[in-house]
């Protein structure tokens, strides 16, 4: 094991992670789940991601998303597999993955040596990964990877994401912040997703986001205009160290010299995914 610099690590999944995300805002997912039969965003949205568990009920999705109201999974799941089986999802979103990254890179990056060696740094990170209290992990660990490089890039992106948001569940759960607590207070960070991206596509209500405001207040957390105070900031601080306590073990593998060339390779290509267009605008801030 290679000891790594301070959140070294972080730094690597930043730079992974969204191009894995761009799949799920792009619009050949939503025609390749169109389809298969699944038409409605948000079913297309919880079939792709937890299609990897099999045909699973509402609980399962809600307790490993985290994050969405039990209430609008309960809306979808189980009934999208009524439509089409986890297989025919997974098949799908694999397409849409395909498509997505030749439209956001071009077909010169998807088959360029630098998206070979970015599969083969990122896969051999995973190797790191565990399964035990990581059941999205896990459940995607257990499927094959494929066969093309950038496919393949994708599939190890997916590993690494869900192995590192497991753990941050875990962590969330240990500081006592709820799914809308979670929310809230990371939008206040300045880098979370958008009030009104988070209650457009969770399930939540402006009534929901105040009542959580008003406990984070409570509890010091946040101040009367909505920014995280001392403690807030604290906390927050204290969920992305623990977060990168659990999530250590693929990127020691890796080693210092891997873990800076696959954030190198991965930022090349979110930098040009982002150029793209991957992400609306709006996605992020306090707005």
């Amino acid at each position: 094991m290679t000891s790594l610099p301070p959140r070294a690590g972080r730094r690597c999944h930043n730079s992974v992670n969204p191009l894995h995300s761009t799949v799920y805002f792009s619009p050949d997912f939503a025609k390749e789940l169109a389809e298969i039969g699944i038409e409605d965003a948000r079913a297309a949205y919880f079939a792709g991601r937890a299609a990897a568990l099999g045909a699973v009920g509402p609980g399962t999705v809600t307790a490993t998303f985290y994050n969405f109201n039990h209430e609008l999974v309960a809306l979808h799941v189980p009934a999208v597999w009524d439509i089409a089986s986890p297989e025919t999802v997974l098949a799908a979103r694999l397409r849409a993955v395909d498509s997505t990254l030749r439209r956001l890179l071009g077909d010169e990056a998807v088959a360029s040596p630098e998206m070979a060696e970015a599969a083969r740094l990122a896969l051999r990170a995973a190797e790191g990964c565990t399964r035990y209290a990581r059941p999205l992990y896990a459940a995607h660990a257990d499927l094959p990877v494929p066969e093309e490089p950038h496919l393949a890039y994708w599939h190890a992106a997916t590993l690494l994401r869900e192995h590192r948001g497991d753990g941050h569940l875990a962590a969330l759960l240990d500081a006592g912040l709820d799914p809308l607590e979670a929310l809230v207070s990371h939008t206040a960070t300045g880098k979370g997703m958008a009030p009104r991206w988070i209650l457009g596509t969770r399930g939540w209500r402006r009534a929901d986001w105040d009542a959580a405001a008003v406990r984070l207040r409570e509890r010091g957390i946040l101040d009367a205009e909505g920014e995280l105070t001392e403690a807030g900031t604290a906390l927050r601080a204290e969920v992305e160290d623990r977060t990168d306590r659990l999530d250590l073990a693929p990127y020691e593998l890796l080693g210092a010299e891997g873990v800076d060339r696959l954030t190198e390779l991965a930022r090349g290509f979110l930098l040009a995914a982002v150029a793209a267009g991957a992400f609306p605008a709006d996605l992020s801030g306090k707005g």
